[in-house]
């Protein structure tokens, strides 16, 4: 494997019971690979995916001025459960189709990216688990899960789990996906999807953006411009596949699971390896004052948030470049701990 190229490949993990008690039939995950690992399995970088995105959003993160481009990193960009490209309300058997797909949780996506790990590499240490919103929090899962497999975790513009303003967000997105009769009727359900775009967009940027008329910088012309970009983009998706994930992320929090058993402390308290925490300060899903206050109770958690009128959006990957230069720059402090 030629260290630049990316290879998309598929895994076959098998039946897999989730932490709802269900059982997940055949389950396939798609990756991407750059790179290959080193003798001791140590340089091997784990990039969680987020809401909405393909495993290709997550490229930018290892492009331009990232220290991700370093030829000696081995890549990996998993693809998460129900959100289109592993198993998936989409592309599930007949028995566990579109809203028969069975409700996935945080930690059963870490469980499973872990499953395939191990049937990749062995006995392996991650030098970092890294990614943006519902991506950050996958990361700080597996940091807390298995600090004896992480090096370093980087989450931003993230959680570690959904708090109630986030949370009134989603169900407003749902409900506007919902109220659309074809949601339920096996239909595509096109309102919805417009509905849900708008709302969507409507708390993904910063409170300035629109009105300092940043879209411009996107090439967008106008308010409406942007809309419909989103209105598009989202009707390209399949609506199982959103409310899967959504529903996934409204139930967010890295200590429900059977390890901490709700105690958000013990949880944080096991992120004893470097974790970089970088909240954008006018984020309006993720809180940067949320983020503060759980840094200050991660043993080492380096606490950097990112200045920018972009928002939630100034972490997507390669969308705000100058957020994308204090990323990596923080990356980069990060990979040399």
């Amino acid at each position: 494997m030629h260290s630049k190229q990316w290879i998309d490949k598929e895994i076959s993990i098998g039946h897999v019971e989730l932490q709802m008690g269900s059982v997940l039939q055949d389950v396939r995950l798609r990756y991407l690979q750059r790179g290959v690992p080193n003798a001791p399995k140590d340089n091997i970088i784990l990039l969680p995916g987020y809401y909405g995105g393909a495993m290709a959003g997550n490229l930018p993160l290892a492009n331009g001025d990232s220290p991700l481009m370093d030829e000696h990193w081995c890549l990996i960009i998993p693809g998460m459960l129900g959100a289109g490209e592993s198993i998936s309300p989409s592309n599930a058997g007949n028995s566990q189709h579109g809203a028969s797909f069975p409700a996935i949780s945080l930690a059963d996506q870490v469980l499973v990216q872990r499953r395939m790990l191990d049937l990749l590499f062995g006995d392996y240490r991650l030098a970092l688990v890294a990614g943006w919103s519902l991506g950050g929090m996958q990361s700080l899962q597996w940091g807390c899960f298995y600090p004896d497999r992480v090096a370093r975790v980087a989450a931003w513009c993230s959680g570690v789990k959904c708090y109630p303003h986030n949370l009134l967000f989603l169900l407003g997105l749902k409900a506007a996906l919902q109220a659309d009769p074809h949601c339920s009727n096996g239909a595509k359900p096109v309102d919805g999807l417009r509905a849900f775009a708008r709302v969507y967009a409507s708390r993904a940027y910063g409170p300035r953006f629109l009105g300092d008329g940043l879209f411009r910088q996107l090439g967008f012309e106008s308010i409406d411009q942007l809309l419909q970009f989103w209105e598009e983009d989202h009707l390209t998706m399949n609506h199982h596949d959103l409310l899967s994930v959504l529903d996934m992320w409204a139930r967010a929090d890295i200590s429900d699971n059977g390890l901490f058993k709700g105690d958000i402390n013990a949880a944080l308290a096991a992120l004893k390896m470097p974790t970089l925490i970088m909240p954008c300060l006018t984020d309006q899903y993720f809180l940067a004052d949320e983020a503060k206050a759980d840094a200050m109770r991660m043993p080492a958690a380096i606490y950097q948030p990112i200045d920018s009128d972009w928002g939630h959006c100034a972490g997507g990957p390669g969308r705000d470049p100058a957020a994308m230069k204090q990323l990596f720059s923080a990356l980069r402090e990060l990979l040399a701990l």
